[in-house]
């Protein structure tokens, strides 16, 4: 037997989005255990159901399940082939010794199919009030914490939204990669920087319906002289609603690697 269980792992963001939360902690956990990272189906007209499996680190396998379902996400008219599949997964690679690891509830009934050790719901985020949530998400939810052994938040904010929930709740806040981005003071300038005037004012991540454009747009207008720099990708707004300025730039995602090199200047100025 295996030292570590398998981590399996469903996930409502894919692996190579932002490099954020589910990342930073499963490669970390790569360094004991196999993690096979599920991610939501993928539509293919007319596709044979298949797994697309990708090794993108040691230890960690991310999962794609393409599919001729065209209902987006972890959805149950999924369920009748994603199920096999599922089983046959984890036949192929031996994950019979294993520990579940849930982000999203929506996941929840494709979960259920397996017999896990242990079950972990890692609540990143307050899902139910994202853009078009699924008007089913609350119940998984409230499914999901009377399933799950352990439940972690990621803020204190969560943690009060969820403590009286479970018997197992546990503030597990997101912080700062703080080795990565001491690189700033030894990286280059990012080259898409150089043309930009200071005083510079930064923001790293999604660019979604939780940005204040209203705030953003005042800064703008009320600070010509401050030049805004927002790297991340358009996430389910219209670029089109984003306040444009002079003094606003958007640069779009860049690889995590390269982060650092977006501080740099700052750090030595």
């Amino acid at each position: 037997m295996q030292a570590y269980p398998d981590l399996v792992v469903f996930s409502h963001l894919r692996w190579d989005f932002v490099y954020q939360r589910p990342q930073h902690l499963l490669s970390r956990m790569a360094h004991k255990q196999r993690v096979f990272f599920i991610e939501e189906p993928i539509y293919e007209e007319n596709a044979t159901p298949h797994w697309q499996l990708s090794i993108i680190e040691p230890n960690i396998t991310v999962c794609r399940l393409h599919t001729p379902i065209a209902t987006p996400g972890f959805h149950d008219d999924h369920l009748e082939l994603a199920i096999p599949k599922l089983q046959e997964l984890c036949a192929q690679h031996a994950i019979d010794d294993y520990m579940i690891w849930m982000y999203t509830p929506m996941a929840l009934p494709l979960a259920q199919s397996l017999d896990p050790q242990l079950v972990i719901y890692d609540c990143m985020d307050e899902l139910s009030a994202f853009l078009h949530a699924p008007a089913q998400l609350l119940a998984q939810e409230a499914a999901l914490l009377k399933w799950a052994d352990l439940v972690f938040t990621g803020g204190p904010s969560l943690y009060r939204a969820k403590r009286n929930r479970h018997p197992s709740v546990y503030c597990f806040p997101s912080s700062v990669d703080a080795a990565h981005f001491r690189k700033a003071r030894t990286s280059a300038e990012a080259d898409d920087l150089h043309n930009i005037p200071h005083p510079r004012l930064g923001f790293y991540g999604v660019i979604d319906e939780r940005v204040d454009l209203e705030l953003l747009d005042a800064m703008a207008q009320s600070h010509p002289e401050w030049q805004i720099v927002m790297v991340g990708p358009i996430v389910k707004i219209s670029p089109e609603s984003l306040p444009r300025h002079p003094n606003i730039h958007y640069l779009g995602q860049r690889d995590y690697k390269q982060l650092p090199g977006y501080l740099a200047d700052a750090i030595c100025s």
